[in-house]
């Protein structure tokens, strides 16, 4: 029987209701048992079908007997009903439908499902033709998203409803940790928009949380309204509370703001604008605070450098700090030169010196005294790159000096290509201009190019790529650097020839019992590039590289282009492995490797002194994963010269059951130039799970040769099928002073609906490598590192 019934849009009404704000993206719900709420119905016939489909589609109904009321209006359909629309599917025991009036009831034992949601109800009466409609004592899955929920019942009226005595949660029914309950919440599909009356919260049997009146939306649209606040308590700021309100301006672009209050130091306003069109995409951001009691509390922090000495012109920063970071991407329509091209800006501001450390909660990020602005036209074809640009520095370091920023490069052109010729030969070039301006420092400007040719031959087990280069370097320098050097126009032109070539030996072999691909791949390097006396060249960019294995294969031991090493020199390495023929996987990594200057390195940056004929160091690295569980990384420089080691580095990581990791680091590093040591730290962190619900995490990150705590952490969590709640205590390096400062974070999160206080995941992931076990394999920036800033302002070195 095929009739032009419309079944109920329940789907509208109900999945879409209650979990309107659910954070599901990263949720984990491994603890979830793996049934459903309400089973899927074995009997609903499989279908591909989508919700917009179903206007268009018929209606089929099914039963085992129909037959006519006396009045021979209403049509009956009883014995295991069926209707199918579409991907939606509802079975009753009986249906009585009036063709004449529309009215019709389904009772007994009422079975709906789409693509949605799946109920289960004891009745459903309406009028097809008022599109009117009453599901009572029902319970409802959601299908898409995890969630489950019952209600008293559901009243439908065209494109307005209201679900009566509603309740939704993601835990597993007759287990509810928490259930979001409403007496009433009336609901507009057109406007996508519903009013939640009497709704309360409750965790377990407690209610936390009473909503006599609010409104919230029921589909994807965006909307203004506001979002989830961040709350915490941290011992410089108080009572933090930041509020975001999100306002959906248009479709192609919205604005959130922020504002923001700290008990003990102020209020604060962030803003943030947000674009997009088919050509790009691009954000504003700003941060505004008309007054800070926090440099009033401690001036001396702000009035005086790490060493006692007071800083010249400090004032302190109370009134009207702030930030301001802008980015935006523009892809341009037209390919010049056969390749893609786009404008890019990346610029920022920031109101004082002491703002980035007085409103950050950690250092992660600061690694950098000075906030850089770019703005450039960048394109990319198939043999080259090139880009239009300029960059500007601001000191963001009350410690250091305007001297020590970098330079603003205004502007910088470069080029690079590289393209084969024929099948043995390459050639490229690498070009570079530069204007080099700053407020306190001599100025100039700077053309480099490097052109070569190169000849890569290679085959299945060897390869051999010799290299002939010319690097020609030019300046146009100011008046001061012009008496100091001695020339307006100074200049280096010199060739750089090299030599690459390697082997690849591979045997089977077996180890324990497990079977590997044995390799044996030894390297050598030769470059050769002739003396050239630079010192009357100045240095705009250029920073000695540090030593590991990568340079021992580079034809330059400098960033920058200010200095060329000149090299009669031969690198040796050899490099084994062990792979798995089983899972393919590198079981073990091994390589060493030395330098052999045949001639003195006379070229010299800054402190550095020549380099004596002779050997460098050893580099030695060693990568093992017995298993799966165990991983072992080890770096190693001895020098022979000072019979001494200048790097030890380790790191183990272990993987416990249940996602449980600890890790365990060790650095030491030794100045080349000085031989003092520059740093020795230890890092220790842990995920622990107790059992199945519990679990601890901690770090201890220290400086053992500054004898300081740079980061401690000791957290509890406890997590259910839907509900987590953490407990993280933390004490950090806030700035370079070495100032500490202690937080203590609470949050509970509801999993599907959302999380109370101030989320503390993203801190965890940081600080715990593999605590998300999708961050396995990523290394995290150090939260302290040795720039080493050059504070002398005479760039002639």
């Amino acid at each position: 029987m095929r009739k032009s019934l419309r079944l109920l849009p329940l789907s509208l009404c109900i999945a879409l209701a209650l979990p309107v704000q659910a954070a599901e993206d990263e949720e984990d719900w491994s603890l979830c048992p793996v049934g459903d709420a309400i089973p899927a119905f074995d009997d609903a016939p499989a279908t591909d079908a989508n919700p917009a489909e179903r206007p268009n589609a018929p209606t089929d109904i099914e039963g085992g007997t129909l037959s006519r009321a006396a009045t021979g209006e209403n049509v009956i359909v009883q014995d295991d009903v069926r209707l199918v629309r579409g991907d939606q599917f509802l079975n009753t025991d009986a249906l009585t439908y009036n063709e004449e009036t529309g009215d019709y009831s389904a009772e007994g034992g009422v079975r709906y499902q789409d693509s949605g949601l799946r109920i289960v109800a004891e009745k459903a009466t309406g009028n097809q033709n008022s599109d009117t409609h009453t599901i009572s004592d029902l319970r409802y899955q959601l299908v898409e998203r995890r969630g489950n929920g019952g209600a008293e019942r559901i009243e439908l009226s065209g494109e307005q409803g209201a679900l009566v005595g509603s309740t939704y949660t993601t835990c597993v029914p007759g287990h509810e940790q928490w259930q979001l309950r409403a007496h009433r919440i009336d609901i507009n599909t057109e406007e996508g928009m519903a009013v939640a009356r009497n709704a309360v919260l409750r965790v377990g049997k407690v209610p936390i949380l009473y909503v006599p009146w609010f409104m919230f939306p029921t589909d994807d649209r965006r909307r203004s309204g506001l979002l989830y606040p961040s709350i915490s308590v941290s011992g410089r700021d108080g009572f933090d509370w930041e509020q975001p309100i999100y306002w959906n301006i248009a479709p192609n672009y919205d604005a959130t703001i922020t504002p923001r209050i700290m008990t003990d130091r102020g209020a604060q306003l962030g803003t943030e604008f947000r674009w997009l069109y088919p050509e790009g995409r691009g954000e504003v951001y700003g941060e505004w605070m008309p007054t800070d009691k926090l440099p009033g509390r401690e001036p001396r922090d702000y009035l005086f450098y790490p060493n006692g000495l007071p800083i010249p012109g400090a004032t302190l920063p109370e009134d009207d700090r702030g930030l301001f970071r802008l980015k935006a991407l523009h892809n341009l329509d037209d390919s010049w030169f056969g390749g893609n091209w786009h404008a890019r800006a990346n610029l920022g501001w920031v109101s004082d010196t002491h703002y980035l450390d007085d409103f950050s909660n950690s250092l992660f990020g600061r690694s950098s005294y000075s906030l850089v602005s770019t703005v450039g036209l960048y394109g990319r074809g198939r043999y080259w790159d090139a880009g239009l640009m300029a960059d500007h520095q601001q000191l963001t370091d009350y410690t250091v000096s305007e001297a020590s920023l970098a330079y603003d490069r205004l502007p910088r052109a470069y080029l690079n290509w590289s393209q084969p010729f024929g099948r043995w030969f390459e050639a490229g070039v690498n070009a570079e201009a530069v204007g080099f301006r700053h407020d306190v420092r001599n100025e100039g400007s700077r053309l480099d190019i490097k052109p070569y040719v190169s000849m890569p031959l290679e085959g299945n087990s060897w390869f051999l790529r010799p290299t002939l280069a010319w690097r020609y370097t030019t300046y146009d320098l100011d008046e001061n650097l012009t008496a100091i050097a001695g020339d307006k126009s100074p200049s280096r032109s010199m060739p750089i020839f090299s030599v690459d070539a390697g082997l690849f030996f591979d045997r089977n072999t077996e180890i324990g019992g497990e079977r590997y691909l044995h390799t044996l791949e030894p390297r050598i390097y030769y470059l050769n590039v002739p003396y050239r006396d630079q010192t009357g060249l100045p240095s705009f960019d250029t920073r000695p590289m540090t030593y590991s294995w990568g340079q021992l294969f580079r034809d330059n031991r400098y960033t920058g282009a200010d200095r060329q090493t000149d090299a009669n020199q031969i690198t040796t390495a050899l490099t084994t492995r062990l792979i798995s023929e089983d899972d393919g996987r590198e079981r073990l990594a091994a390589s060493i490797g030395q330098i052999q200057y045949l001639d003195d390195v006379r070229t010299t940056l800054g402190r550095e002194q020549p380099i004596e004929k002779g050997k460098s160091a050893w580099i030695a690295d060693i990568s093992v994963s017995p298993n799966d569980r165990w991983s072992i990384d080890a770096g190693y420089q001895w020098d022979p010269k000072f019979r001494g080691e200048d790097l030890a580095s380790l790191r183990v990581r272990y993987l416990l059951d249940n996602s449980g990791v600890v890790n365990l680091g060790y650095r030491y590093r030794l100045d080349p130039t000085s031989r003092e040591d520059l740093l020795e730290q230890v890092d220790f962190s842990f995920l622990y799970p107790v059992n199945e619900n519990w679990s601890l995490v901690g770090r201890y990150y220290y400086s053992l040769l500054d004898d300081k705590l740079l980061e401690s952490i000791a957290g509890v969590q406890w997590e259910s099928c839907c509900l987590a709640v953490r407990l993280i205590a933390r004490r950090y390096i806030r700035n370079r002073d070495g100032d500490l400062n202690d937080s203590l974070r609470l949050e509970f999160e509801l999993k599907g609906l959302g999380s109370a206080g101030q989320k503390t995941e993203r801190e965890l992931r940081r600080a715990i490598l593999g605590y998300d076990r999708d961050d396995l394999y990523l290394v995290p920036p150090s939260l302290i590192t040795d720039d080493n800033v050059e504070s002398s302002p005479d760039p002639i070195l």
